[in-house]
């Protein structure tokens, strides 16, 4: 019998966590259909792939995507599937665009994750065919889609539909037992779908867009816990999960989702909740200790399953000016990103009175967890049109000033024109020990990448492969911290258990999601930065990562998408690889929720 696609002899890991083996791989339909120790017949295989020496693995599942306007004008997603991704996962953070009209979707979506909003709003516009969710998950599925597509409801997407976005970020407002009865009854709805679950959003840092109610914050933090423990239990009857944050203001807060995920408290059954974010944050030094073992001692006690996000690589930030979101913890940082147009910021960031206010605010003792270590020292300019201030830290030049740090930064930005000047910063994971610690602890798992948000932010498409290269380094220095087959693992078949997906892993029968790894390939490339054109967001030059020679390819469906660099003709237009992955009650039962 003929294949599709055969891999030829190499080193074949299933995605289960078990020792990889040299095999042969014939595909046919869609389906791994042979695992061989033996070479087959390639009599008529129109694509064979030459994996000696090579990694064969399942495609890599990316939990935590922001590619929910991205994917209605781009649905080859191939940022993504160039690394080897080929399932992602939108409606994460309390955001999607299910239920709410296209210019409410556009006000919530497009501050919080720094995509220019006239494209968001376009993409709703133009190509919205859907009122409800099932129409929204075959108007999904019927994309030419690169990857495979998992997505969850968003909390601020319900509320803003239910209540309106006025009342839904009115903190005077609380729904009526009929708003909650219809909330209720549109996660059920949106559940009976196939969607994976609900997201939420607990930490009031992140903002709306537009002309109507900026600044607010999102709908799903105005949700008291009673609001969020009747949709919860919607979740819980139907076995789905929530993906939330806590409130990093109220520490506190964090011990209410383990309370509602509780199985010795919620009458034996419990809820999987995916929560915002395992880091070794340099604002906290001690967290890090915190994360493995405190939460793996609530869940044993309470009978709870949660689990933090890890990002496996250093959170390394860049910024235009004050565009960060991390100024959105203070006061007078929210009140600069208000205004949007470029001299009215200016001239508020020069004024006495405004720097005032935020010198007391960046000044203030903190006592709860923050996301920005508030050292300017650790701030590094990389772009400015006074060039011999590139290479230089924010306080590097108060010194030589003589100012208060932030005084430094705010001179040099209006000095130089505020979004003139880039820079950049580590925030969190950033001691390698650490690191290496979170990735192997059994109470987080791997997601956070934020792909197809903070365009000029951040760029982590490709963290798997940076994981796989530390895991092999260590193992080359005598320092092993994982296996490779417990790291494939962890990228892949881990998370497509807990989230409920039909995917993460390659044995006879499953569908021919994959990817072969060059590890010769998983060299410095893969840290390194690169700025790519986006056409569907007007030009714009975002953050990505570029290392194809660790991809050879990368196969999703059963066919082979993305090879050497290039993706096949028709990618993303014309041509379908891709699905929609309704949730799979099976993955459910497996972790014993």
């Amino acid at each position: 019998m003929t294949y599709d696609v055969i891999i030829r002899d190499g080193l074949w890991f299933d995605g289960t966590g078990r020792p990889a083996q040299t095999r042969t791989l014939g595909i046919r339909d869609g389906v791994l259909a042979t695992v061989s120790e033996t070479p087959l017949d390639e009599s008529g295989c129109p694509d064979v792939i030459d994996a000696a020496g090579k990694w064969v693995m399942p495609g890599f599942i990316d939990v935590h995507t922001h590619y929910d306007a991205e994917v209605l004008l781009n649905p080859g997603l191939g940022e993504s599937v160039r690394h080897g991704v080929t399932t992602v996962l939108l409606g994460n953070c309390s955001l999607s665009t299910v239920y709410a009209g296209s210019q409410d979707a556009a006000d919530l979506f497009s501050r919080v994750e720094a995509v220019p909003r006239e494209y968001v709003y376009g993409a709703l516009a133009s190509h919205r065919t859907w009122s409800t969710a099932a129409e929204y998950v075959e108007a999904i599925d019927t994309l030419p889609l690169g990857p495979n597509i998992g997505s969850l409801l968003g909390h601020s997407d319900l509320r803003a539909t239910v209540l309106g976005l006025d009342r839904a970020t009115d903190a005077s407002v609380r729904p009526t037992e009929g708003e909650l009865q219809k909330m209720e009854a549109l996660l059920e709805e949106a559940l009976d779908a196939g969607m994976l679950g609900m997201s939420g959003m607990d930490a009031a840092i992140d903002k709306l867009d537009g002309d109507r109610f900026r600044s607010r914050a999102l709908p799903s933090t105005f949700a008291t816990w009673r609001e969020r423990r009747r949709l919860i239990k919607v979740l819980r009857k139907r076995g789905r999960i929530l993906q939330s944050a806590p409130n990093v203001d109220k520490p506190s807060s964090g011990l209410m989702f383990f309370l509602t995920s509780s199985r010795i408290l919620n009458r034996r059954k419990g809820v999987r909740m995916s929560l915002l974010v395992s880091a070794d944050a340099k604002s906290m030094p001690l967290a890090v200790h915190t994360f493995g073992l405190g939460t793996r001692l609530l869940n044993k006690l309470l009978g709870s399953s949660v689990r933090f996000q890890h990002l496996p690589v250093p959170f390394e930030l860049y910024s235009d000016g004050i565009d960060l979101p991390v100024f959105e913890e203070f006061g007078a940082g929210t009140a600069a990103l208000h205004l949007r147009d470029q001299l009215e910021r200016n001239e508020l960031l020069a004024d006495e009175s405004y720097r005032r206010r935020f010198r007391r605010e960046f000044d203030r003792v903190k006592l709860g967890p923050s996301l920005w270590h508030r050292d300017f020292h650790d701030a590094v300019i990389v772009e400015c049109p006074d060039k011999s201030l590139i290479g230089k830290s924010f306080g590097a030049i108060a010194d030589e000033r003589g100012l208060h740090p932030l005084d430094a930064f705010l001179d040099v930005l209006v000095e130089n024109g505020e979004r003139n000047v880039r820079w950049t910063t580590i925030v969190a994971n950033h001691r390698p020990k650490q690191l290496d610690k979170l990735a192997a602890e059994p109470s987080v798992h791997m997601g956070f990448s934020d792909a197809g948000a903070h365009l000029r932010n951040m760029a982590f498409y490709n963290f798997p492969l940076k994981m796989l290269k530390r895991t092999r380094d260590a193992h080359r220095a005598g320092r092993p911290f994982l296996s490779t087959e417990r790291a494939v693992h962890r990228l892949t078949g881990e998370l497509a258990e807990w989230f409920g997906l039909d995917a993460g892993t390659l044995r006879a029968g499953d569908r021919a999601d994959f990817v072969v790894i060059d590890p010769a390939g998983l060299n410095d490339a893969v840290d390194g930065y690169h700025e790519e054109e986006v056409p569907f967001y007007g030009g714009l030059r975002r953050m990505v990562n570029r290392n194809d020679d660790a991809v050879v390819a990368t196969g999703v469906g059963g066919a082979v998408v993305f090879r050497q660099g290039r993706f096949r003709e028709g990618y993303g237009q014309t041509v379908k690889s891709g699905r929609y992955l309704r949730a799979d009650a099976r993955s459910a039962a497996a972790v014993g929720v």
